[in-house]
């Protein structure tokens, strides 16, 4: 074995290494790292969305045996959870503009009814003392603070993904290497700035 072919092996592990280094160190790995982050928190805001769906029938039950009278505030709110658990959403609905829409659509028609609901309550003075209903109602209170949370943590990493994506070198990588798209992200409901009309 000449010295020249000892020598190769080193230098061709050496060469792998400094491409290993220099590609880690210019970003390559920041899209999809980036994007799995967004992923994640997307999953919690899925989460959090179905915990509230989950505890809107209990919620009903209970404000019907006292408020009756309400069927259409109470109709509303199940329709509206009806819809909103119908949307069919997976990790393709985060690059998809219309699905994304459909299913913040669908989310804040049932915070709308929801609101509604809550509102009207308030003429109950029995149901608002009524200890199952006060359960309930904090522990929507809390799914809503966990909403927002969600929400916002997954703008966050939407806004770090995207931007890696649209400037150097993220967008070198993210074109020839991982065919990374931007990410849909929430906008404010329509009127989210006034509270509820409710009408006594």
């Amino acid at each position: 074995m000449s010295f020249s072919t000892h020598l190769r092996r080193p230098i061709a592990w050496l060469v792998l290494g400094l491409i290993g280094v220099a590609l880690a160190g210019c970003g390559y790995n920041n899209v999809p790292t980036l994007e799995e982050k967004a992923k994640a928190a997307w999953s919690e805001v899925q989460n959090q969305y179905q915990r509230r769906a989950d505890l809107i029938p209990n919620l009903v039950e209970t404000v019907k045996g006292y408020a009756a009278q309400e069927r259409d505030v109470l109709t509303a709110v199940i329709e509206a959870r009806a819809k909103a658990t119908q949307v069919k959403v997976d990790a393709s609905t985060v690059n998809d503009p219309l699905k994304f829409k459909e299913f913040q659509d669908a989310q804040n028609q049932l915070t709308g009814a929801l609101g509604r609901l809550l509102v009207t309550v308030e003429r109950y003075p029995d149901l608002k003392s009524n200890q199952n209903f006060l359960a309930l109602q904090s522990q929507l209170e809390g799914t809503e603070n966990r909403v927002a949370v969600a929400r916002r943590d997954y703008i966050q990493a939407v806004q770090a993904f995207n931007t890696e994506i649209r400037t150097f070198p993220g967008v070198i990588w993210a074109k020839l290497f991982w065919g990374a798209k931007p990410m849909e992200t929430f906008t404010a409901a329509t009127g989210a700035e006034r509270p509820p009309a409710v009408k006594f």
